[in-house]
């Protein structure tokens, strides 16, 4: 933004490790932040080699307690406080549908996808929370596609997210006026996701054949695009009066027609014919 728009201040981000976590991390830290940077994968720890002592690392398994309280006390021993809470972690369920999880799999998986999904979060905001309200900071987790709409994934990972997108509005009026808590939903986005285990699933790469050209926008974008998102967010400056927001950049998803994705894209089978040139 202005390549100070973070001031100084000091963010908890989990997800840090891979994908849109990473990208956020980097551009927080261009901002002027500082960041304690959380995940389960040991890559983490690769961030305070890029950034020196701009970033901690801490490999915690933030779905526990003892993992947030190990991320907020990072920060607090470090620099003596908290203006952000960044809950970014998320696992996916590979979009499968309830009919393909054999019963006695989907307690296991429900409380995995919700564990890092919806309690995480919780979890996060609750360790940080004296600091937060002290520093009269704020909050960003990360929703979806699917916090809002069907088909953004399976039967877990969709209800999950709806219950990010409960968690950005009723924490917002818990916390008001002292902390505001908002949101980002991405939509596609190029990074490779954990899978549920209790379903038998590894990382899986987020972007299927085919996903380009269902997109209004007809391109998928880079991890990096979102990075202005959480920025204006983080900033006090630029969303003092943003709170209980969910922010969608999904690529125009959400417009999606039914015949085509846009207007002006060329309906399939007809991927070659003109497109007029507009009118002056």
């Amino acid at each position: 933004m202005g390549g100070d728009s973070l001031d100084d201040q000091v963010i908890v981000l989990t997800g840090a490790a891979a994908g849109i976590g990473r990208s956020v991390t980097r551009a927080f830290v261009a901002e002027g932040a500082r960041v304690v940077a959380v995940d389960v994968s040991t890559d983490v720890d690769s961030l305070a080699t890029e950034y020196g002592d701009r970033v901690v690392p801490v490999v915690a398994d933030v779905s526990r307690w003892e993992g947030n309280i190990a991320a907020a006390a990072a920060a607090l021993d470090t620099w003596g406080r908290i203006d952000v809470f960044v809950g970014n972690a998320a696992i996916t369920d590979s979009a499968t549908a309830l009919e393909e999880i054999d019963g006695d799999r989907l307690t296991g998986a429900f409380h995995e996808v919700f564990g890092v999904n919806v309690l995480a979060p919780l979890l996060g905001v609750r360790a940080c929370l004296d600091a937060l309200v002290a520093s009269r900071g704020s909050v960003v987790l990360t929703g979806s596609f699917a916090s809002t709409h069907a088909g953004g994934g399976g039967s877990l990972y969709t209800a999950s997210k709806h219950a990010v997108h409960g968690l950005i509005r009723q924490l917002a009026y818990e916390l008001a006026p002292d902390v505001r808590v908002n949101g980002v939903a991405p939509g596609v986005a190029p990074t490779r996701l954990k899978g549920t285990s209790a379903l038998g699933q590894t990382t899986a790469d987020s972007v299927l054949d085919g996903t380009q050209r269902a997109l209004p926008l007809q391109e998928i974008a880079p991890v990096s695009a979102y990075d202005g998102i959480f920025t204006l967010l983080a900033s006090r400056r630029y969303s003092a009066a943003m709170t209980g927001t969910l922010v969608t950049a999904d690529s125009g998803l959400s417009v999606r027609g039914i015949a085509k994705p846009g207007g002006r894209v060329p309906a399939i089978g007809h991927e070659h014919t003109e497109v007029p040139a507009p009118r002056a």
